[in-house]
């Protein structure tokens, strides 16, 4: 579905990726990894336009995106869920969910398989949300609001979600209950997602292949069985 090639990003003199070539296959979790300053985030933001690279190209579905607006991706069926659990404070739950149905296709457009299409299937995803759905967004705790940005990132119907760090500042339960839920989101509805992670541990749980960035290279791309089961590798590059 997506094919990295050759992506170079820099900020200033400094390289955040380096000739980095990743392919996402379709209906599958591609987990990143790496410890800080490796490149993840820079890796997705590119992807997504919120960042031009140096040199490379990025191509979804076989259409070159490098140089496509960024307002045009979720029309694309991309979303982009970034770090930091950015909610509009000031509205609703349900105001903020409306605003991820903004770029869901209308009806005339080809039609996608969406596990989450409606306000009340991202409450049957989150039932929290619906308890909390007139609340406004800023007296959610942190696991709340990493579940309004995945409802939705997920009510633009995307068909590629990408995922920067999900687990951060979250309690072990609450991450186990995001993680299980993307893991089903894949199996059974077929989206695609690209997930940047810190905590690998959870990540490989999950995902069909690792990809390991360090100062923004591809050390190695493998299973996830593969790298689970890599002590080297995991020791050098993963902390574990």
């Amino acid at each position: 579905m997506l094919e990295i090639r050759n992506l170079t990003t820099t900020y200033g003199p400094v390289k955040a990726l380096d000739s980095v070539d990743i392919t996402v296959e379709r209906g599958a979790i591609t987990a990143v990894l790496g410890a800080n300053g490796a490149g993840k985030t820079s890796l997705l933001r590119t992807v997504s336009g919120l960042v031009r690279p140096a040199a490379g190209t990025v191509t979804l579905d076989g259409e070159d995106i490098t140089s496509a607006p960024v307002e045009s991706m979720v029309r694309r069926g991309m979303a982009h869920v970034p770090e930091g659990r950015g909610v509009i404070a000031e509205l609703t739950v349900e105001e903020n969910l409306r605003l991820g149905m903004m770029g869901a296709p209308t009806n005339g457009d080809a039609s996608r398989e969406a596990p989450v299409r409606t306000l009340k299937d991202a409450y049957g995803l989150f039932p929290a949300l619906g308890d909390r759905s007139n609340q406004q967004a800023h007296t959610l705790s942190g696991g709340e609001r990493q579940m309004l940005v995945i409802a939705r990132a997920l009510l633009a119907q995307p068909t590629l979600l990408l995922l920067d760090e999900p687990s951060l500042g979250l309690a072990p339960r609450i991450v186990a209950q995001i993680f299980d839920l993307v893991r089903g989101l894949v199996a059974d509805s077929g989206l695609t997602v690209l997930l940047v992670e810190q905590n690998a541990t959870s990540a490989l749980s999950i995902a069909h292949t690792g990809i390991v960035l360090n100062l923004g290279r591809v050390v190695v791309t493998e299973s996830a069985e593969a790298l689970r089961r890599d002590e080297t590798l995991r020791h050098s590059y993963l902390g574990f």
